[in-house]
């Protein structure tokens, strides 16, 4: 009897992008799926523990209580692939028995300052996730950046994954070979608020799936190999309000940033090492965030400096958009170990921070950063990123701001988290550690 004259019931897949930027969940009978949408599918506290690796190393929960996840049936993906089993799944929220919103779920961490832009500045944001990412089905060939050659190679990679993402509901922007070795990037259009969050997420999982029914594998880690250039996940973005209007661009003040939405992008700047332990969260995440890279080693916005960590994003006059609506920030200190959820939240309470405590940006330095001095970066205002995620951590838990908008559950478990994946390489070459997220990532 062949496989396909066996009788199969369609299932469908619900889950979660967890603290560790894993989607994790369960399966039932997709005729199920109305009926799952009021009543969701068991899941436990400790689930959130599970490690890069798997594993759960520190529990807080124990083996107690009882959660649901409840699928959002606007993210449902239902994509076929001639001849595989399709990819067929909806992302969830994790709430508690009694139907609340549970604290420890990353997508509630974003909904939450989604929230609260929302109501207390009039706001909304616009966003997109670039994703950089290895494709293992192309050579190591030198002297193929950015070239055809590499476009060529991936043969009909590129084509049938953005042909998944337009299936999935997200729409595909560009494809490219980019700098490193089997290096690719794609990016989408932006969207607003939670949407682009989850779209993130679908990508991610559409190139896990075209590459896995091509008999390879996309790495997503930040670095795969010690010493190489990494995989980036820059979010770029921008404001609007309640009507839909753009309103970040001013062409007459400094960076072109507006005056309203200046405290937003001073937020960001001023909680910037902190966050780095939401958006940057593994151990090789500072393997690469190291000079000579492409990646930032300093909490600076600038523009058209693809070394900042906040890129102002160019305008380009020919386009049929106004400035305004073009007009937007690139956020650079990012990469595929965060949860997209945890990673826009991030960004979001910072900025509502410099919002509700009215920050400045400061003056634009007169020369460019890499032409400073370390003294000359401090009087400027410019903080180091930091160098390790045990620093980073460090820096997260004494961000008055960050420590609030997380709540002291969802604080204390992300830092037993991240301090436990640390503890699980102790003694591991770098190499070794690197290797390790390769194959988890």
């Amino acid at each position: 009897m062949q496989r396909e004259d066996l009788e199969r019931e369609d299932l469908i897949f619900v889950g979660t992008c967890d603290l560790s930027g894993h989607l994790r969940g369960k399966a039932f009978p997709a005729r199920d799926l109305e009926s799952r949408r009021q009543k969701g599918m068991g899941y436990t506290g400790a689930n959130i523990m599970m490690s890069a690796f798997g594993p759960i190393y520190d529990n807080p929960f124990g083996t107690v209580g009882d959660l649901t996840l409840i699928p959002d049936l606007s993210t449902k993906v239902d994509v076929e692939f001639a001849g595989f089993a399709p990819e067929r799944f909806c992302l969830a929220d994790i709430v508690t028995a009694e139907g609340e919103a549970w604290p420890y779920c990353p997508r509630s961490f974003l909904k939450r300052g989604l929230e609260a832009l929302r109501t207390e500045a009039g706001l909304e944001i616009l966003s997109a996730f670039e994703q950089e990412f290895v494709y293992t089905g192309v050579g190591d060939r030198p002297g193929t950046t950015y070239g055809y050659d590499s476009f060529r190679n991936q043969g009909t990679f590129g084509e049938i994954f953005i042909s998944a993402i337009r299936r999935a509901g997200a729409t595909p922007d560009s494809f490219l070979p980019e700098y490193a070795p089997r290096q690719y990037e794609v990016t989408v259009a932006p969207q607003l608020n939670l949407r682009a969050a989850d779209e993130a997420v679908i990508v991610r999982e559409m190139a896990r799936a075209v590459a896995f029914r091509l008999g390879h594998r996309v790495i997503l880690s930040p670095v795969v190999e010690l010493g190489a250039v990494g995989n980036g996940t820059h979010i770029h973005f921008s404001l609007r309000d309640l009507a839909g209007q753009a309103v970040m661009y001013d062409a007459s003040r400094p960076y072109g940033i507006s005056e309203r939405a200046e405290p937003f992008v001073a937020g960001i700047v001023r909680h910037m090492p902190a966050l780095t332990a939401l958006t940057a969260p593994s151990i090789v995440s500072y393997f690469r965030l190291r000079p000579n890279r492409w990646a930032p080693v300093w909490a600076n916005l600038a523009e058209r400096d693809r070394g900042a960590a906040l890129r102002v994003s160019p305008i380009f006059r020919a386009a049929a958009e106004n400035a305004g609506q073009q007009f937007n920030l690139e956020f650079r200190v990012c990469d595929a170990t965060a949860s997209p959820y945890m990673a826009l939240g991030a960004l979001v309470h910072s900025g509502l921070d410099g919002i509700r405590n009215k920050l400045r940006l400061p003056t634009p330095p007169a020369k460019s950063i890499w032409e400073m001095e370390p003294e000359e970066r401090h009087a400027a205002g410019i903080a180091d990123l930091p160098g390790s995620l045990a620093e980073a951590l460090g820096r997260l838990e004494s961000d008055e701001a960050l420590r609030a908008s997380l709540g002291p559950d969802l604080l204390s478990a992300y830092l037993r988290l991240r301090a436990s994946e640390i503890n699980a390489v102790k003694g591991e070459s770098d190499e070794a550690i690197c290797a390790r997220y390769a194959a988890a990532y």
